[in-house]
């Protein structure tokens, strides 16, 4: 795809950002476009948002547990970038009118970076030894794309279906935890939706940050010190709609919340 066309379609979506409105499909419109591609109609799309004094400060991998693959009709890891005005607050009410299209939300764990993970060829002990600390976390995902309709073509070029994300109640060493056996509860209004563990995301959580570091990589970006890296679902997305309150607690970590109004 030429350059001319990949800023067109990070532009509508720029623009659908802004709105809390949807576009089609781009497989449906540009069907010889690459993941390549997408990536870069993401990175443009990320250009415009920081023109528009947005500030990165971590990225975010998706698609990486089999449930949210099978949900979403995706069969391979991507990531997008997270910036300033993606961070909520701890229990603090999001607004959905006006800022979200079609809402899940999805339980992970959050590493804090405190050196930088250049790809490729970053292990897991390098990943844990440029961790700061591991925090439970909700990613609460969204699409630009129409009714979900994504290949994934269309989640990489929305920056990875990215909306907002809630870090959690504590901070640990991420040594300090077997990140593969941890286990996760997920609570709407009060009652039990979904259960998982570390292992649901390509077998651990650690194993995704290296993925991304060394993904990345070979785009010649680096996962940077004091970078959030959102690792990917633990458990199925959970539709959310205005009065919702989600919880989760990961068991020796903590808990997160998040309310939707």
């Amino acid at each position: 795809m030429d350059r001319q066309r990949m800023n067109a379609h990070a532009d509508e979506l720029y623009k659908a950002l802004r709105n809390a409105s949807t576009v089609a499909p781009l497989t449906e419109r540009e069907s010889d476009i690459t993941v390549e591609d997408a990536y870069h109609i993401s990175r443009a799309m990320l250009d415009l948002r920081l023109a528009d004094g947005e500030t990165v400060i971590g990225k975010k991998i998706g698609v990486t547990s089999k449930a949210v693959q099978n949900m979403l009709g995706v069969h391979q890891p991507d990531f997008g970038y997270l910036t300033d005005r993606m961070l909520a607050t701890s229990d603090a009410p999001i607004e959905i009118a006006g800022n979200l299209i079609a809402p899940r939300a999805e339980g992970e764990i959050a590493f804090v970076l405190k050196r930088d993970l250049r790809g490729p060829g970053v292990t897991n002990a390098q990943v844990l030894a440029a961790t700061e600390c591991v925090m439970p976390c909700f990613e609460v995902v969204d699409s630009r794309i129409r009714d979900w309709k994504i290949a994934i073509q269309d989640t990489v070029a929305d920056n990875a279906s990215c909306g907002m994300f809630v870090l959690g109640d504590a901070m640990l060493d991420p040594r300090r935890v077997d990140l593969g056996t941890l286990g996760m509860v997920v609570e709407r209004n009060g009652q039990i939706v979904s259960t998982g563990a570390g292992a649901a995301a390509l077998g651990s959580p650690v194993n995704c940050v290296a993925w991304l570091a060394n993904t990345l990589g070979r785009f010649g970006i680096a996962l940077e010190a004091g970078e959030v890296i959102l690792s990917g679902s633990l458990v199925p997305l959970q539709p959310v709609e205005p009065g919702d309150h989600m919880h989760l607690s990961v068991g020796g970590l903590g808990t997160a919340s998040v309310r939707f109004i």
